[in-house]
């Protein structure tokens, strides 16, 4: 089973619920690992990210093949939903001026394990 990638970025405060208007110091594009730990998904994955007024999306707009969405709050606290389909992984986690990490499990429990993340140049 292949889990796309949640920021998944992508899991922490479930009280995220900060209007993504403004921009935000962490908006810009970002490199993710997920690393699987528990489950038969694969190992690992990097997925270019962009954050754009809090707003977590693809890199590539044009990208079609998974579908991204999320919420940074202003401070760095972010959640991600991940998904392909009928899968879905979710993340939370937390980011900071050039680095972030977190944890994410698949809709379903089957899949689990961390992400990390990495600010790229524009």
């Amino acid at each position: 089973m292949r889990m796309w990638w949640v920021l998944a970025a992508a899991a922490a405060a479930n009280t995220i619920g900060v209007p993504a208007t403004a921009q935000s110091s962490l908006d810009g594009r970002w490199s993710v690992l997920v690393v699987t730990e528990k489950g038969t998904c694969d190992r690992a994955y990097r997925y270019p990210v962009r954050i754009r007024r809090g707003r977590v999306g693809h890199a590539d707009p044009a990208n079609t093949s998974f579908d991204i969405r999320g919420r940074v709050a202003a401070n760095g606290w972010i959640r991600v939903t991940v998904s392909r389909g009928s899968q879905r992984a979710d993340g939370t986690g937390r980011l900071a001026r050039g680095h972030g990490t977190g944890k994410w499990k698949s809709s379903k429990g089957e899949c689990s394990g961390y992400w990390s993340a990495e600010r790229r140049a524009e």
